[in-house]
């Protein structure tokens, strides 16, 4: 089929919505980089990652509940939603300097930046879609791997030098975020396949478990979803654990904890290109069983050597993050048309709600266990996910 739209698209449009769509989700782990600093300044727990990652996936959850509920993207054009998010998002992420004077104040700014969010990365993906008829898969590709740079971003800010005082690193955030607002709002009007989405029900979660493609498609995910964030908040204490243990004091946490996670986005953009010629379930069950084995293997990696090591995590943050577009497509193609946006809001609030659950476990567990073990929790999210997984790869 011919996309009778792509002429009217200009043509920059997708390189529009992935900048801005890299821009604001920079804000997303923008306190994981400067923790360091604020645990040495403000004497924080030991534990204020968890706590302050956790603290953004539950605002996330609040904010695309409530937009769903009030079909806010419905009764606003996404782009204004998405421009006043990223300001908003901005404004909270740098009162940490202005307001922040303990940790309790902290977790309440990243709550209410993660609800900020929720105006960014899900909106970001309905204007591509007033854009993209046919090729949106491919599209939204390259919107995950944006989300993937941008919530990596922080950390490349953070490695430049030793001296980049953590304000600086916010600031820079801020300013980044909001640019993305203000080019979403000036350059992408809204697109002609823009449409009004039904109401939320809750009749999707009936759904989800009635149906056994999308019961398979939305179980997959949640195992993903598991993994992926614990994955990316522990990522540095892995690091720097493996550096402590092999006397590796040359080796730039920030730098690696960067290019680590925005390898990701090879794994969304390759597997969206791959997709249209396999299919989304083959490319989604490749990238979750290698993850999977990542995970078994993870306690042997403290045992190579530093280049293997960091080859090895190179390729786990390819893979961990590459099945999530299709996981999306899969939801999206599964469920009753009526229901497409209750079933991805579900979906999306359920996982982000795990990630909470995994990464307070994993917390829990780096107390009890060596450095190397913790991330053999994260392999209960791929099996469970493959298990669940397997009835779409007969079909597809």
């Amino acid at each position: 089929m011919i996309d009778d739209g792509a002429e009217r698209r200009p043509f920059y449009i997708l390189p529009v919505i992935v900048i801005s769509q890299f821009a604001g989700t920079s804000l997303w782990f923008a306190s994981n980089a400067v923790l360091s600093d604020l645990q040495r300044i403000w004497g924080l727990p030991v534990d204020a990652i968890s706590y302050m990652t956790s603290s953004v996936q539950l605002g996330f959850i609040t904010g695309t509940l409530a937009f769903a509920f009030f079909t806010i993207s419905d009764r606003y054009s996404p782009r204004i939603i998405f421009f006043v998010c990223s300001l908003l998002g901005a404004l909270f992420n740098f009162s940490f300097y202005l307001f922040a004077d303990n940790f309790t104040s902290l977790l309440i700014l990243r709550s209410l930046v993660g609800v900020c969010l929720a105006g960014i990365y899900p909106i970001g993906m309905k204007i591509a879609s007033g854009w993209y008829r046919e090729g949106l898969g491919n599209a939204l590709g390259f919107l995950v791997g944006a989300l993937v740079v941008g919530t990596s971003f922080p950390h490349f800010l953070r490695s430049l030098s030793h001296d980049v005082q953590w304000e600086s690193v916010m600031l820079t955030i801020s300013i980044v975020a909001a640019s993305g607002g203000v080019l979403m709002a000036l350059l992408v009007p809204d697109g002609s396949y823009l449409t009004k989405g039904t109401p939320f029900s809750r009749r999707a979660l009936a759904m989800i478990f009635r149906s056994k493609e999308l019961r398979a498609a939305t179980f997959g995910y949640f195992g993903h979803m598991w993994e992926l964030y614990t994955f990316y908040t522990f990522l540095p204490f892995v690091l720097s654990a493996y550096a402590a243990a092999n006397l590796s004091g040359s080796l730039n946490i920030s730098l690696w904890s960067f290019a680590i996670i925005a390898a990701g986005s090879i794994g969304c953009v390759g597997g969206g290109i791959i997709s249209k010629r396999i299919g989304s379930a083959k490319v989604a069950w490749v990238q979750m069983l290698c993850s999977g084995l990542l995970c078994l293997c993870s306690p042997l990696l403290f045992q190579l050597p530093t280049e293997v090591f960091l080859g090895l995590l190179l390729l786990w943050g390819i893979v961990v993050v590459g099945d999530s577009p299709q996981f999306s497509a899969l939801i999206a193609s599964d469920a009753p048309k009526e229901l497409v946006g209750s079933a991805l809001t579900i979906g999306n609030c359920i996982g982000f709600a795990i990630t909470i659950v995994s990464i307070q476990l994993t917390s829990y567990l780096s107390h009890l266990v060596a450095s190397e073990f913790i991330f053999t929790l994260l392999m209960i999210g791929p099996v469970l996910g493959l298990v669940a997984f397997r009835p779409l790869l007969k079909i597809n």
